[in-house]
């Protein structure tokens, strides 16, 4: 169970890697009004894990890593295809990024990805994940 002081973000979409973002998007619009916002750099890395879900994990662990270091706040992620096999997985991560000090912040800035009840899974309906973010 969530602690009072966390956040769940969940979201769905066709694919895996449009599901990573939409989570991004979803983490990103519970803390700031990026209505107005404007792109002051696009920023492109790769991630690794073992599963899909830790890629998740990955993705929003850099989202939340930007903020802190860069004062960025991706206002859209595009995951790239999903690449592996059984020994591993990884993807390439496009985002274009807004300043923080120039964004309204409405909501509890999360500081750490959970792994507690992480779920990233899909089906002929599509992709659904969910993730829990420490705020």
């Amino acid at each position: 169970m969530p602690h009072t002081a966390d956040l769940r973000v969940e979201a769905w979409a066709e694919t895996a890697e449009r599901c990573i973002a939409e989570a991004v998007r979803a983490a990103v619009e519970s803390f700031a009004d990026v209505s107005g916002a404007v792109t002051v750099a696009e920023r492109a890395f790769e991630v690794t894990a073992a599963t899909d879900e830790d890629l998740l994990v990955s993705v929003l662990d850099e989202a939340v890593y930007r903020l802190d270091a860069d004062g960025e706040i991706p206002l859209e992620t595009v995951v790239g295809p999903i690449r592996g096999g059984e020994g591993g997985r990884a993807a390439t991560v496009r985002c274009r990024m807004a300043d923080a000090s120039r964004t309204p912040l409405i909501g509890a800035v999360p500081k750490a990805v959970s792994l507690h009840d992480l779920r990233l899974r899909g089906d002929s309906g599509g992709w659904a994940c969910a993730v829990t973010l420490d705020v």
